[in-house]
């Protein structure tokens, strides 16, 4: 059962949009399945008893909650002099979940490349749209690459309501206007990894001209659980040198979140010394058109003081201290 962790994780964060909860669902599912062992009638058969147990624990929690979402669903985009609003409930939000819970170290490099598309907040986001039965379809049947009789098996049902399912999840998708969830082309690794560095050292000196540089035409830049956004690189650079000046000084540590680059960043404390946990970034990168130099696409902040579990998900310290060697400035 242990070794289908990270695959019943991954199921269970599509299905419901949060990292706490997936792994909430996913433990309460291990739980179950070692409570029912005894009735288990043949090994061959544990990979579809424990999705069953996992897709019966996913819908009862998705029939008790409202349907999770990103900031530019939302709302339109502001500017840095807008507002940011009071903050939403953390269940409001597609929330991140670290790359290595949901990573499934056995697959080939090319099936990793495809799960970490279907990581994307955007298409998670999406998935939310979906009646949960669809959900279950679509995902077991495109993400995780199920047949239609193993789907069916695991709903009890018939292949042809599978099938039918299918296509309505398909349809709606299609219809929907997600044109932020269009998954842009990914760069080389070797050309991410250099751009994330890039990005990193221009933060931690907060270089703002060195950071809108690497930054898209129409970047995305939001805060959950604030609902404000913005678009484009002067916005979010004018945010940043306002609004978000405070978070000049941080240290940061690089992550890996939703399959794609990221970062902790660590606010100073000028009264303790110390760095306090602020928030886990997620940087969309993107290849640029004609084999140009990628950049990036989105930053997503996620703000560790109003989501009391973030950095703990990540297995990230509760504080650093002046000595401790990750990228950041000085007090």
């Amino acid at each position: 059962m242990e070794r289908l962790r990270p695959r019943l994780t991954g199921y269970c964060y599509r299905m419901l949009g949060s990292g706490f909860e997936a792994e909430d669902a996913t433990q309460e599912t291990l739980l179950r399945a070692w409570r029912r062992s005894d009735t288990l009638a043949e090994p061959a058969a544990l990979k579809s008893w424990l999705f069953t147990i996992a897709t019966n624990v996913c819908l009862d929690q998705i029939d008790a909650r409202k349907r999770r979402a990103r900031p530019v669903d939302l709302a339109d985009s502001g500017t840095a002099e807008t507002p940011v609003g009071a903050p939403l409930p953390e269940t409001a939000w597609v929330l991140p979940i670290a790359t290595g819970q949901v990573a499934d170290p056995g697959a080939d490099p090319e099936a990793q490349a495809a799960e970490r598309d279907t990581l994307r907040l955007a298409f998670v986001a999406a998935l939310q749209h979906l009646p949960a039965r669809q959900r279950v379809v679509l995902v077991l049947r495109e993400v995780l690459r199920w047949s239609a009789k193993e789907v069916a098996d695991v709903l009890e049902t018939s292949v042809a309501s599978v099938n039918s399912a299918l296509q309505r999840a398909r349809a709606t998708l299609e219809e929907l206007d997600l044109a932020d969830s269009d998954a842009p082309a990914r760069p080389s690794t070797e050309d991410e990894q250099r751009l994330l560095e890039q990005y990193l050292d221009a933060f931690a000196e907060y270089d703002i001209d060195r950071i809108v540089a690497l930054l898209r035409y129409d970047v995305v830049f939001d805060m959950p659980p604030l609902p404000l956004w913005v678009r484009g690189p002067a916005d979010a650079g004018a945010f940043m040198l306002g609004p978000g000046a405070a978070c000049r000084g941080s240290k940061l540590i690089p992550v890996s979140a939703n399959g794609v680059p990221a970062y902790a960043g660590y606010k100073p404390d000028r009264e303790s010394g110390t760095w306090l946990p602020w928030s886990v970034t997620l940087l969309e990168i993107s290849a640029g058109p004609g084999g140009g130099a990628p950049t990036v696409t989105g930053i997503h902040n996620f703000l560790a003081p109003f989501m009391p579990n973030l950095f703990a998900s990540f297995g990230l310290p509760e504080r650093l201290e002046e000595a401790d060697p990750v990228i950041g400035a000085s007090l």
